[in-house]
Parts: structure tokens; C-alpha cells; sequence
């Protein structure tokens, strides 16, 4: 699978990274974008300051927006964009949007609208939105893109055959390993990160499998599916020796979630010479239950069980798209949960949401440090509600601390990893 990109998600695996990847966010956050979506930016190229100037088509009606358009968007880094627009057998415009600097690969675009002069598009899958107004001559739309707290200008220009940018070659998509394949690295380098890179991610790129920035708590809590409250017994370099790791893995395809937990559970068993035993322990964790007015989920629509996001649009701002209760707990509890967080729902379908609150002190501790975060003051009378009441409010369900019983990874014995 090819990855999207500009996204904030605090996500691990390229499996869970696609489909819900195009999300703006301020300057500070988008090293960390990149690579936790497990997409590079082409090489730099001359992108304008702003929309190209270009020459208008010979037969442009100047009150509609069939064409091609293109515009370059400033983030921190520019961004070009390109938005193709038809119109389908009864007259509906459809079009389709691209991040030429990041994937061939088009994001769909679920409305598009002209009222007047007054051009609006969405992308429901990942929040966004561009609001615009199209120019008397019918060449530019000056315009918005929203898909955050902080929306970002974009001037659009038609364009013609002679002036509009090649869209890339979209990746062509890995095909699944074998289920019953039990794979290993079978070429792989650990070393240590570069301090003066923003950012931590796990990833499948191509053929690789990628980490920058992550501990032995990370790679552990990665291949045992726990949260780092579970490793009982490590040394301190746990939490603040970092490394990246680039390996190959000894069977074709792209692996599952499952499979790449397994190839860092021998990665880690033969560099880091790694042994634990399990125990239960009772902990302190987070336990999601079905609020008494009962659950206000809506099941989703997505029938491809590949089709995933856990992304967020800011600090905050969550979008999640066909997953179970389970898999939220899992993705909340390894990016947001500074506590083991366990599904007490009983809900067993896949679901689609979006969940808005302001984060406390408490949350997203994994990545503060390894990324400027600024959690929104509580002061805020404009601010979004706690956690634990958006999650009661939006969506039916209550999250809160209690005391469970939890296996506990014990460490009886590790190493700092082995050279290459």
C-alpha cells in the first residue's frame, strides 16, 4: 500500500496509515507528519509562491469550474496542489484531489458545489473542506482549506495542457503477505536516532519496514500489543535511548499488523538478546463501558477491513474510521493514554466518528518531547469539553480510571542493541 500524507496521526503501521492520510496541521507538527505516514516528500522542486499564472483555455465558461486547477499551499513546506473537476451524465460536478509532492494517488472528494461564484468541496473521510470564491473571468478560485482549528489559504488557477504540473506515478500497491507466513528481518540495521530529528513512527515503505525515534518501551509496547505501564522491570534506558531501525523482511508482500509484531519480537530477541515473562497484575487503567443512555455509534459503511484511520486533524481532534471498540482502545491507549486503556463495551460491530475534546496534562505523553505540542488551554471558553465527556456526549460510551487485572511483561534480561 502506498502511504497519504500530511496527517498528525499518532499512528504505528502503514496497515492503519492509508486511506484517511491528507491532514494540515502547523508547521511545528509536520516533520512528524511525514514519517509517521510513511510518506517522503518528493525532492524539492521550484513550487511557486502562489498559484501560476496561466493562460485560460480557449473556451472557458466563466461561471462554471470543469477543469483542471492548481495551487501550492503553505505549510511549513509548500505543498502543490491539483484538483481535477467533471461532471457526471446528470450534471454533478465530481472531482478528485491531489498532493502532488506527496503520492499520485487522488484523495476522493465527496461534494462539490458552485452557488454563484461561492465553490465548495468535502473530503468526509478526513474532515476537510475548501470554501472559495471563484474570479469574474472564471480562472481563479481564492479559497480556504480547512481541516483543523486553523484553515489555510489556497489560490487555485486553471490550467492548460502547457502549464499544469505531471502528477506523479502513484506506487503500485503491495499485495498482502501470505497469512500464514511467520516472517522475519532478514536484513536489518538498529542505530541510534539523530537528536535533531522531530517525530516518532513505525511504518512499511516499499519493501522496508522504517522506525525513527523509538525507545525499547516503543518497540516492545509495538510488539506485544501493550502500553508501556505493562513492562515491568526495565532498565531506565528504556525510555530514553532512541533508535531507528530499517529492515527487509524474509518473505514477500506486505505484512499484516500481526506479522510486523512478530518480526520486532525476534528483532528484539536476537539484537537486544530480550527475555520477559508474563505475569497478571491488577493496574491502573482506563476502562471504555456503554454509557447508560446507551451507545450513539453509528456502524460504518466501509466494507474493505484494510480501509482504517486513527488519525488526528490536531491535538485532539480525532477521526476514526472502521473500527472496533477494541481497535479504539488499542490506538488510544498506545498514542493518547498515559494508562492501559481495556474495551468493557461488549460492542462488537466497526464504527465511524469523529471526537473532539480539549487534552490534559495527562495525554499524549509518548510524543511530547519528540514534537512541540501545545495543549489548548482549559481556559478557553471556546474549547471543546474534557475527554471523558465528549466521549460520553458525541458517542454513548464512558471512559474512565479504574483497577482491572492486565498481564505484565516482567524483564528478566536485556541488552542495548547489538551493532549492525
Amino acid at each position: 500500500m502506498s502511504s497519504h500524507a500530511i496527517s498528525p496521526s499518532i499512528n504505528r503501521v502503514s496497515e492503519r496509515w492509508l486511506k484517511l492520510g491528507f491532514v494540515l496541521v502547523s508547521a511545528a507538527l509536520l516533520a512528524m507528519v511525514f514519517a509517521l505516514m510513511g510518506a517522503k516528500p518528493a525532492p524539492a522542486q521550484a513550487a511557486p509562491a502562489a498559484a501560476p499564472a496561466t493562460a485560460a483555455p480557449a473556451a472557458v465558461n466563466t461561471k462554471d469550474i470543469v477543469g483542471n486547477w492548481q495551487g501550492t499551499l503553505h505549510v511549513g513546506q509548500d505543498l502543490r496542489i491539483v484538483l481535477k473537476v467533471t461532471k457526471d451524465d446528470k450534471g454533478a460536478y465530481k472531482a478528485s484531489f491531489y498532493s502532488i509532492d506527496q503520492t499520485g494517488q487522488p484523495f476522493p472528494v465527496d461534494t462539490v458545489a458552485l452557488d454563484g461564484s461561492n465553490v465548495k468541496l468535502t473530503v468526509k473521510m478526513i474532515g476537510g473542506t475548501l470554501e472559495g470564491k471563484l474570479s469574474s473571468d472564471g480562472n481563479t478560485i481564492e479559497s480556504q482549506w480547512s481541516q483543523g482549528p486553523n484553515p489555510f489559504p489556497l489560490t487555485l488557477a486553471r490550467t492548460t495542457p502547457a502549464t499544469e504540473w505531471s502528477i506523479p506515478e502513484a506506487p503500485k500497491p503491495v499485495p498482502p503477505m501470505a497469512k500464514d507466513a511467520d516472517p522475519s528481518l532478514d536484513v536489518a540495521t538498529v542505530k541510534p536516532s539523530d537528536p535533531s530529528r522531530q517525530g516518532k513512527g513505525f511504518g512499511f515503505r516499499g519493501t522496508h519496514f522504517l522506525t525513527f525515534n523509538t525507545n525499547l518501551n516503543d518497540l516492545i509496547a509495538f510488539a506485544y500489543g501493550v502500553h508501556s505501564k505493562q513492562i515491568v522491570g526495565a532498565p531506565d534506558w528504556f525510555a530514553t535511548q532512541l533508535y531507528d531501525i530499517d529492515g527487509v523482511p524474509d518473505a514477500p508482500g506486505r505484512p499484516s499488523l500481526k506479522q510486523m509484531g512478530l518480526m520486532v519480537q525476534k528483532l528484539l530477541a536476537d539484537r537486544c538478546q530480550l527475555k520477559f515473562h508474563h505475569e497478571s497484575r491488577e493496574l491502573s487503567v482506563y476502562a471504555i463501558t456503554v454509557a447508560p443512555g446507551g451507545s450513539k455509534l453509528i456502524k460504518t459503511t466501509i466494507t474493505d477491513p484494510n480501509q482504517q484511520g486513527f488519525n488526528f486533524r490536531g491535538l485532539g481532534d480525532l477521526i476514526v474510521r472502521n473500527m472496533n471498540m477494541t481497535e479504539f482502545a488499542s490506538w488510544m491507549q498506545s498514542g493518547v493514554m498515559d494508562k492501559p486503556v481495556v474495551d468493557q463495551t461488549g460492542l462488537k460491530d466497526k464504527y465511524d466518528f469523529d471526537l473532539k475534546w480539549t487534552p490534559d496534562d495527562s495525554q499524549f505523553q509518548q510524543f511530547r518531547g519528540a514534537v512541540p505540542m501545545n495543549t489548548p488551554p482549559n481556559t478557553d471558553p471556546n474549547a471543546p469539553p474534557s475527554l471523558y465527556t465528549a466521549v460520553q456526549e458525541s458517542l454513548g460510551l464512558k471512559f474512565e480510571s479504574t483497577k482491572a487485572p492486565d498481564d505484565v511483561l516482567v524483564i528478566d534480561h536485556v541488552e542495548k542493541p547489538s551493532a549492525n
